[in-house]
């Protein structure tokens, strides 16, 4: 998505969980191989292998430190959250009909979509494996849950994605499913393998939350804003794809009845002419939906960095509360 710079602080988070990386990729590629389906690591390793920030999954090691975890049980559930996170991308992919990701073909281009839904589903079937192998069944929950919240999130979105009707609200309830509840998980199971306090548990599931959602709402911004050459994504590509992400959202809400026929030829319709993309960005402008989108990201930023107040101070916690600061740094 973009760029991490040798100072920033998912960098300085990764080199203090190094060890720990190191463990949970091992793992990783320990549990993705197939005696009997060679395909499965194939496609797996694809997608594993293509230099992902590894960013949910240091997620959950830096809870569990952060509340003086001492055991190898972090290390699985961090597997764990990188699973489910690259069996969501296979089948967003074939959902999507994408091409690329990170700057690569995708599994279901490169194979097909029945080889990336099928993996997508064994990885599932690994995540649960490791879970179990933690013995708590509120990890359990915690992430059966999310895994439910995670599908129904992607369901939503394809039935609202290109319909003018829908509303922040509805948004919000897209991003926290697709986004934000694998973020939360990541975050709250490394509380809860650690046994912390039930407050700082919530503050972990709290920050989780609203970074995921900060996150998403930055990414979708920067589909309007962004260097191509540093999000690996060309500018415009949610309006080619017809996803109706907040800045266009906001245009809409604000729309006269002649620019919302506009977004119901190109979004709903999908009837795209040249210089619609330009015309697109001048309503996002006109009605400062760039700027209010930015805002809305900063504000969920600010939130996820209040909720580690509740937690112990440490270099950890600075970590991840400048980890926040910087998911919305980009858009500056």
């Amino acid at each position: 998505m973009d760029t991490i710079t040798a100072t920033g602080p998912h960098e300085r988070l990764a080199a203090a969980l190094a060890v720990e990386m190191e463990a949970v990729n091992d793992l990783i590629r320990q549990r993705m191989a197939s005696e009997h389906a060679p395909r499965i690591p194939e496609v797996t390793a694809h997608l594993v292998e293509a230099g992902g920030k590894r960013l949910r999954p240091m997620l959950t090691l830096a809870a569990a430190r952060l509340c003086g975890y001492e055991g190898d049980h972090h290390i699985r559930l961090a597997a764990t959250v990188e699973f489910i996170h690259t069996a969501t991308l296979l089948h967003d992919d074939v959902v999507d009909e994408s091409a690329r990701r990170r700057g690569r073909p995708t599994a279901n281009l490169l194979w097909d979509n029945k080889s990336s839904v099928l993996v997508g589903d064994y990885l599932f079937s690994r995540s649960f494996q490791l879970m179990v192998e933690t013995g708590s069944l509120r990890v359990l929950d915690i992430l059966a849950n999310a895994s439910a919240t995670i599908a129904e999130g992607e369901v939503l979105q394809m039935t609202a994605a290109q319909d003018l009707r829908t509303g922040e609200e509805t948004y919000l309830k897209v991003v926290r499913g697709k986004t934000a509840a694998l973020f939360a998980a990541a975050t709250q199971v490394g509380g809860v393998i650690a046994g912390a306090p039930d407050d700082q548990v919530r503050a972990l599931h709290d920050y989780g939350d609203a970074l995921g959602i900060a996150f998403q709402i930055a990414d979708d911004l920067l589909d309007y804003q962004g260097d191509s050459r540093a999000t690996g994504k060309n500018v415009g590509d949610d309006f080619r794809e017809r996803k109706l992400t907040l800045p266009v959202i906001k245009a809409v809400a604000r729309a006269t009845a002649e620019e919302h026929a506009f977004w119901q030829r190109t979004i709903e319709k999908g009837r795209q002419e040249a210089g619609d993309l330009d015309h697109a960005l001048s309503l996002m402008r006109k009605y400062g939906t760039l700027d209010a989108t930015r805002d809305d990201a900063n504000a969920w930023a600010e939130k996820a960095r209040h909720a580690l107040t509740a937690l112990p101070e440490s270099d950890l916690r600075q970590m991840l509360s400048d980890l926040a600061a910087y998911v919305v740094a980009r858009l500056n």
